[in-house]
């Protein structure tokens, strides 16, 4: 057996080398789990013919660099940003918005997976905690969906589109927990995923923009007919408990919705990405994330 020693605070700890482990690192390079596997099973052969039984994080770190570099100098880049990344002073938090039925719950799923990230909250799971908290008559567009809280504004105004009034307000109240998020997972260090309707650029505040590893996206679906599809295939399962026809019904609103979150990412300069195919969308927030933070500026001792 092969054990790999590591530090956490000046304590020593070991623990055995996991092919499955170092395969799931490795795939953040989009390698394929397979080849992954495979480059996985060269490494712990290369030590095992090396007489290896011990060997610290970091020399296995530069083993595995070693190896990389060897097939391919672009998978090695890929893999050493991630693993600066990994091991940032800062944690990093990705906010992942767009209007209903775009995607942004599968997407983040996909991506916490691919960087092996543990919290992930989704805006509508903020929403209703706030719920609770705030009774319908003292807020009543948060006890409405996004697309539909114009609904309950009280004095609509005369000067801005109705729909995106009440998204606005909607998006407003759901923002104050929203940044409680981000500022706790900055001061605990905890790296977070945070998505849904009501990540929306130029809302946040900008010192909490500005002073973290942040990076925000917006994703659409620009083909109305593609976006229209994307609620019967969610409403086909049986955990969702929304009908078709209500978002049939507010359709239009929802398109709107977008037409806003693109209009607010271009004047923030927000990466927008048509989320046509999945693969193609992780790999352009992948490469994103790893060219914002990762390199070797950014990296401490790995533990």
């Amino acid at each position: 057996m092969i054990w790999v020693i590591g530090d956490v605070d000046g304590k020593k700890y070991k623990e055995p080398f996991s092919k499955g482990i170092m395969s799931r690192s490795l795939n953040v390079a989009d390698i394929g789990i397979e080849r992954a596997h495979d480059i996985a099973s060269d490494i712990e052969a290369q030590l095992v013919k090396n007489n290896i039984t011990e060997i610290s994080s970091v020399d296995l770190a530069d083993v595995v660099m070693n190896h990389l570099e060897s097939i391919d100098p672009d998978i090695a880049l890929k893999y050493n940003n991630w693993r600066s990344l990994r091991t940032s002073n800062e944690p990093l938090i990705i906010l992942i918005g767009g209007a209903s039925g775009v995607g942004t719950s599968s997407m983040a799923f996909e991506l916490a997976s691919r960087l092996r990230l543990k919290n992930l909250i989704s805006t509508d799971m903020i929403r209703e905690v706030m719920r609770k908290i705030v009774s319908k008559e003292l807020s009543p567009v948060i006890h409405k969906s996004s697309f539909d809280a114009h609904e309950s504004v009280r004095t609509p105004s005369i000067r801005i589109d109705s729909v995106i009034e009440g998204f606005i307000s909607h998006v407003d109240v759901v923002n104050v927990g929203i940044e409680a998020i981000i500022e706790r997972s900055a001061k605990e260090g905890i790296s977070t995923i945070i998505e849904g309707v009501h990540i929306v650029p130029g809302f946040i505040r900008e010192d909490l923009m500005e002073n973290n590893n942040i990076i925000m996206f917006t994703l659409t679906v620009d083909d109305e007919d593609a976006h229209r599809q994307r609620f019967y295939s969610r409403c086909r399962q049986p955990w969702v408990k929304r009908s078709l026809e209500r978002y049939m019904d507010n359709f239009g609103s929802i398109r709107k919705t977008q037409r806003f979150l693109v209009e607010q990412a271009k004047i923030h300069d927000t990466r927008i990405i048509n989320n046509v195919d999945i693969n193609e969308t992780i790999e352009i927030m992948v490469d994103d994330i790893l060219k914002e933070f990762g390199g070797v500026d950014n990296v401490e001792q790995e533990s």
